[in-house]
């Protein structure tokens, strides 16, 4: 097996680990907090300091492991990860409400800055092992963005069965475990020098990115606050004020993750393919956006009308059809980046990218507890719909050679 095949699949399967820990640990915590009878915006503000973490994390993974190598970062992002599991599986029922959220969001934080630490060095290591060849990085890439979120949909599904089999503290301390035996493996297998480059020296270099790279930026910000505004507080709450059971809510969103991930890896063959790597990708990237902007849209509009259906089921059954054009829109975006990026400082470019990402996440993950207070799944759905319009705006002013994606401007 060459060299770089073997530190691509190394990387990815120990994301695998850290990705099902990471989506178990997410469901654990709302589903358990929930059943305590915390509000839905105490629900979103528990996992505030979870998404803004991710924005520093990102800016400051992306130039550590341009200095001291992807394999050093990984390690990073996952012991920090088994930090934040003790910390919160530490929580004493006896404390003041104000104690409990006020630990939780710290721990929230640590996990928060592991999880995209240990992102942006496995996404780096893509660019680091593909080559130059496009189509071969478009199907790493794909592949890997794709298994990774079917692996978050089995954490989903594994953080509401812990729940109901052995309890909060205990499924911490055993997800803890398996990140420490993950962490030893890699630790073992990948070569230190993996990723390694002349990193910037000062913030203007850091944050000089090309015209792609900014662009591609925004438009991330908007495709996943439209996501996270009603997936990630609106969503199993109401499926749980439905009458759903916490590992039927668990199953749900694991299904639909894992169909996500699986639309993702075969996102190559759903997209015309173009020799260049971006001029028929682009478009290609427009005509989704678009696509992806109407479902949520529709689903408001049906929910809205008041037809007499079981509401939880509309919801249910749009979310299987966002999947799709969400999916590949996320995909593409994924290729793209790693297409814009420049092959010295790829780390620093993606780090800067999955930092708009964050941003994305914090403010859906704050609407998504707001619109679903005040207005319930409806204002949640709108909220998506008016991101995803934006996003679709954005995609239009991306450039569609790489020579015009490179061009320096400051972000």
């Amino acid at each position: 097996m060459a060299p770089a095949v073997r530190d691509y699949l190394i990387v990815t399967a120990s994301y695998w680990g850290f990705t099902l820990v990471d989506g178990a640990l997410r469901m654990l915590v709302l589903l358990h907090f929930f059943k305590l009878g915390y509000s839905p915006f105490t629900l979103a503000f528990l996992f505030l300091l979870y998404e803004f973490a991710g924005i520093v994390a990102n800016l400051a993974g992306g130039w550590l492991a341009t200095r001291f190598g992807i394999p050093r970062m990984l390690m990073a992002g996952q012991t920090l990860q088994i930090a934040g599991l003790l910390m919160l599986s530490a929580l004493d029922p006896s404390w003041t409400a104000a104690t409990s959220v006020a630990w939780v969001v710290a721990a929230q934080g640590i996990a928060g800055l592991a999880k995209d630490f240990t992102k942006t060095a496995s996404k780096s290591a893509i660019k680091a092992t593909a080559g130059e060849g496009e189509g071969r990085l478009f199907k790493w890439v794909a592949y890997f963005t794709g298994s990774k979120n079917a692996m978050k949909g089995i954490g989903f599904f594994v953080g509401g069965l812990l729940l109901d089999l052995v309890g909060f503290k205990p499924a911490l301390w055993l997800m803890a475990a398996l990140l420490a035996v993950i962490l030893l493996a890699g630790l073992l297998l990948l070569p230190r020098h993996l990723g390694k480059a002349k990193a910037s020296k000062t913030m203007r270099e850091l944050f000089a990115k090309s015209a792609g790279v900014n662009l591609l930026a925004a438009a991330r910000v908007f495709m996943f606050g439209a996501r996270d505004v009603w997936f990630v507080v609106g969503l199993p709450v109401f499926l749980y004020a439905a009458g759903w059971r916490f590992v039927e809510v668990g199953a749900f969103l694991a299904a639909w993750t894992i169909a996500y991930g699986g639309i993702q890896a075969i996102a190559p063959a759903l997209v015309p393919r173009s020799t260049d790597g971006l001029s028929r990708e682009v478009p290609g990237a427009r005509t989704w956006a678009g696509i992806l902007f109407a479902v949520p849209l529709a689903i408001m509009l049906v929910l809205h009308s008041q037809l007499g259906v079981r509401l939880d089921l509309v919801v249910a059954t749009g979310l299987a059809i966002f999947a799709l054009p969400f999916a590949v829109n996320s995909s593409l975006h994924s290729y793209l980046i790693l297409a814009y990026a420049g092959s010295e400082k790829a780390a620093e470019d993606v780090g800067f990218y999955y930092a708009a990402n964050a941003c994305g996440r914090l403010g859906g993950t704050l609407l998504s507890g707001l619109l679903y207070q005040w207005g319930g799944m409806t204002a949640c759905l709108a909220g998506s719909a008016a991101m995803l319009l934006a996003c679709w705006i954005i995609t239009f002013l991306l450039p569609g050679r790489l020579g015009a994606g490179r061009a320096t401007t400051v972000a």
